[in-house]
């Protein structure tokens, strides 16, 4: 778009202005014109009875975009330029009404055209101020003192006409034909004896140009917002988002306890999936399970759980770390596999097994994509959040004493907008 340069301490000129708001005219019209085309359309401009229901319609404000010319007259000092085409906006911020009479003859309908085109004129007529040379200060009134008021604003509007076709038998009336450099809107129909129009007298016209779409709303940009979950619960879709960002984790496996001089494998871990989830609704709310980190095994017998799967609707999830069956409460050594996975994600990664252990140190848990894995100690470890597999138990330093293990990490969910 083409800007007007100005100086420090230079005469402005009133084409400094004028240039302006042409330039900003010309990128507006050329910019409808890549979105919509340069046919002519309208948007608003609903047609609707009175309330309490008369023999008048109303037609709501709305807009009206339409192929001319840049400026047919004269702008200001500026010359016209009835050469290029360019696609321009009318604009009505108020309603218009037009009242209908019904025909005089028994048994006759007429048929009403509401037709519409761009209104482009000079208004607003004002006695403006000039500078007086010889005395600045007291400026002429009008141009050379003349007291002629000039018009101040070229205006830009939907210009809208009711055309009344001729009185015939219900049913064989005709709608009068669209005029020139006009696009038909509406035909209202009223019969004889008819004293109120409803919405049922209202049409509109076959090919009426209305804009039959608008553009998406556009959603907040990334990390605009974010929710995360530690517990279940429920996302719901704030106002003016369609798509989400969503990463799940899976909770990772506990470990068994240690027995006599063999120590404990740890736990897997949890799985991991990432995913664009779109065609959301806003007020909608989608249920988000957090997979529970899998309980320890104890000296007293009681074996370790598997990782609880996560999941984001039925859109995307990733299951928890696994127990096999190489280890058991009598003999803990191998560390758990298979580990999690994701699932239907745009992403989907398996997190990594536990490792066995080693002398008398527990096996190191699995960890989750994008987490750690826990390092074994004397004791169980509960594994690295999100999603870590617990850490094996050792048998001490004497490597005869039995440990409890540990529970696996929960898992989370993440959600950007």
């Amino acid at each position: 778009m083409d800007r007007i340069l100005v100086y420090p301490g230079s005469i402005p000129l009133d084409t400094d202005i004028l240039n302006t708001n042409r330039n900003s005219m010309i990128a507006l019209g050329y910019l409808a014109q890549a979105v919509l085309g340069s046919a002519t359309v309208v948007d608003g401009l609903v047609c609707s009875p009175t309330a309490p229901a008369s023999q008048t319609v109303t037609v709501g404000p709305g807009s009206i975009t339409q192929l001319s010319v840049v400026d047919t007259l004269t702008y200001g000092s500026l010359s016209a330029d009835a050469t290029d085409s360019l696609v321009k906006l009318g604009v009505n911020l108020a309603a218009t009404s037009f009242t209908l009479a019904a025909p005089a003859t028994s048994g006759q309908s007429i048929n009403y055209l509401i037709q519409a085109t761009l209104l482009e004129s000079d208004t607003n007529p004002v006695v403006l101020p000039y500078y007086n040379a010889a005395n600045p200060a007291q400026p002429y009134s009008g141009p050379n003192n003349s007291g002629i008021a000039q018009n101040t604003c070229r205006i830009q509007r939907v210009q809208l006409q009711l055309k009344a076709g001729a009185a015939a038998i219900s049913g064989s009336q005709a709608t009068p034909p669209i005029d020139n450099g006009w696009v038909g809107l509406y035909v209202v129909t009223i019969s004889y004896g008819q004293t109120a129009i409803g919405a049922a007298s209202i049409a509109q016209l076959p090919g009426a140009p209305f804009l039959t779409w608008k553009l998406p709303a556009l959603r907040p940009g990334f990390a605009s917002g974010v929710q995360s979950f530690l517990t279940s619960g429920g996302f719901t879709v704030p106002a003016g988002v369609t798509q989400a960002e969503v990463e799940v984790w899976g909770g990772g496996s506990g470990s068994y306890a240690s027995i006599g001089s063999i120590p404990s494998g740890g736990g897997s871990g949890g799985g991991y999936a990432r995913k664009r989830v779109t065609g959301l609704v806003a007020g909608q709310t989608i249920p988000v399970t957090i997979g529970s980190g899998g309980v320890a095994g104890n000296t007293s017998g009681a074996p370790p759980g598997a990782g609880g799967t996560s999941s984001f609707g039925p859109y995307v999830s990733a299951t928890g770390g696994l127990l096999n069956q190489l280890a058991s409460v009598a003999s803990p050594l191998n560390g758990a596999t298979p580990a999690g996975y994701g699932t239907a994600g745009d992403i989907n990664l398996t997190g990594s097994s536990g490792q066995a252990g080693i002398s008398n140190q527990g096996g190191l848990g699995g960890g989750a994509p994008m987490g750690g894995c826990r390092n074994s100690g004397t004791y169980g470890l509960q594994g690295t959040f999100p999603g870590g597999g617990a850490s094996g138990a050792g048998t001490g330093v004497n490597s005869a004493t039995a440990y409890d293990g540990a529970p696996g990490s929960p898992g989370f969910v993440v959600v950007r907008w």
